[in-house]
């Protein structure tokens, strides 16, 4: 190592060789000292990135990612929704509109019971005839419900004639299993539309209807009813491929030991489901097909750059949370979020405007091009914020850009993907309560059920009477009734 000192040649020509040397040790311990300085200082940048990233995820609840409100910790105060108290006493005000049940119609009224006085209660002469118009009170009741079982008892004849036994056939409308087609029903909607478990549907089936069967049963059933809803399932997949917009979601679930995810696609009127073992951009693809030309509402999870920008709407409910992330972060990050809140919520009222009718859309968009531009300035100097994260969200942002305004231009579209939240939600709780599924056999049963179920609350078709027909036809093997809507699709709901 060549000895670098302040002095000239002369002084180190009579400067003693021991010196020299100690010297020269010096700078070499000197330039280890500052290498390891130079670790450590990056070493101890990264550890505060981490503790930032950590105290992130700590701060993290429902208002400001993706959280659910469940998930919030009992330290953080419940928003207060209530109205401030308004003076007045409990209950209907003076002058409100009397709401009361409505009477049935008489074809509906399973029995009607006279009741009339039989004497005068003034001189007490018999009384007779009928009152053109009397009061009326209708009293609701449930009968005791009692199963209905039909033993069918097959007979084999011997002719007298030519001493030939001869065995009848059943009934072609006879069930193939101890139980028909609306008790296998009642099991699916037990299942998937009230969720229930096993054990509580058969006991659901014991306490009303006075019906033993096992669970074995009860499992067995379930696979016949994901049979019968096969080929409406597929036809309603087929039928989200080809709608000019959709909503698509994704969330984990449980296959015994694995963690696939849970995808499902709405639209206005038919929405499906599926559990993938990926969360990726393969699913996404297969489950819109490769001819889909439609737009797509989402977040921003990396698998749906997939779909062209200018056929993307990001949700704004989502970048909602995001600007309240960086409101709680401070700083500059803090005045970013507070002004980002306010374009967010001024667009939300013009677009309640816009969907309650009191808005005209062209004057919707001239609204919005001043709100776009501040939007766009706003994210560009996060892009530059002194917190990282901040910083690295603004940035995502952007790279999707073109995808935060395709609702502005482009009818049937919405800012939000609520309409996708809202139909995983009831299976979620399903699953918590449930624990997922088991097998691959019965995730496709619940693929089904949930497409199923779904759609036809979506279409408010009665779910019992649904599943009864599909099981009913799969016993006589006929086409199961349809997913599909009669009318067209109507704008989608966000």
């Amino acid at each position: 190592m060549q000895l670098k000192l302040p002095f000239s040649l002369e002084v180190l020509e009579r400067t003693p060789p021991e010196v020299i040397a100690f010297l020269r040790t010096q700078q070499e311990e000197i330039g280890t000292l500052e290498q390891e300085n130079a670790r450590l200082k990056h070493r101890l940048a990264d550890l505060q990135a981490r503790l930032a990233r950590l105290d992130e995820r700590l701060r993290q609840d429902s208002t400001n990612s993706s959280k659910p409100p469940s998930s919030d910790p009992p330290s953080r105060p419940k928003p207060n929704r209530r109205r401030p108290p308004s003076g007045r006493r409990r209950g209907g005000q003076p002058g409100h509109a009397f709401a009361d049940r409505p009477l049935l119609p008489l074809e509906e009224v399973s029995a009607i019971v006279p009741v009339k006085p039989s004497h005068c209660e003034h001189c007490h002469a018999p009384l007779r005839g009928d009152d053109p118009e009397p009061e009326i009170r209708q009293i609701t009741e449930i009968p005791p419900l009692i199963a209905h079982t039909t033993e069918y008892q097959r007979h084999c004849l011997v002719c007298s004639k030519c001493g030939e036994a001869t065995e009848a056939d059943w009934p072609e409308d006879l069930p193939s299993r101890s139980f028909g087609p609306r008790l296998q029903a009642w099991i699916a909607a037990c299942v998937g539309l009230y969720r229930l478990s096993k054990r509580q549907t058969q006991q659901l089936l014991q306490d009303c209807f006075g019906i033993d069967i096992s669970l074995g049963a009860i499992a067995d059933l379930e696979q016949a009813t994901s049979q019968a809803l096969a080929d409406p399932v597929a036809a309603a997949q087929e039928y989200v491929q080809q709608q000019g917009a959709v909503h698509v979601d994704e969330t984990g679930w449980r296959e015994g030991d694995t963690k696939p995810w849970l995808w499902t696609v709405a639209t206005a009127l038919v929405t499906i489901f599926v559990i993938r073992p990926s969360r990726g951009a393969r699913v996404l693809g297969a489950l819109l097909g490769h001819a889909f030309a439609g737009f797509v509402h989402s977040d921003r999870w990396s698998a749906y750059r997939l779909v062209p920008l200018h056929r993307r709407q990001l949700c704004w409910a989502h970048l909602r949370r995001d600007w309240q992330a960086f409101c709680d972060r401070g700083g500059t990050s803090k005045r970013l979020g507070q002004r980002l809140l306010v374009l967010t919520d001024q667009m939300f009222t013009w677009w309640q405007r816009v969907r309650d009718g009191t808005m005209a859309r062209w004057e919707f968009r001239i609204r919005m091009r001043p709100v776009m531009q501040e939007v766009g300035a706003l994210l560009r100097q996060g892009k530059r914020c002194a917190q990282p994260q901040t910083r690295g969200t603004c940035a995502d942002i952007l790279s999707l850009e073109a995808a935060l305004w395709t609702f502005v231009f482009h009818e049937g579209l919405e800012p939000t993907n609520n309409a996708a939240e809202r139909a995983l939600r009831h299976w979620v709780l399903w699953r918590k309560t449930s624990g997922g599924t088991k097998a691959t056999a019965g995730t496709l049963w619940m693929e089904r059920l949930m497409t199923t179920v779904t759609t036809l609350r979506q279409q408010q078709r009665n779910v019992l009477d649904y599943l009864t027909a599909a099981c009913a036809a799969k016993m006589h093997g006929t086409p199961a009734p349809s997913l599909l809507p009669d009318a067209p699709a109507a704008a989608l709901a966000g």
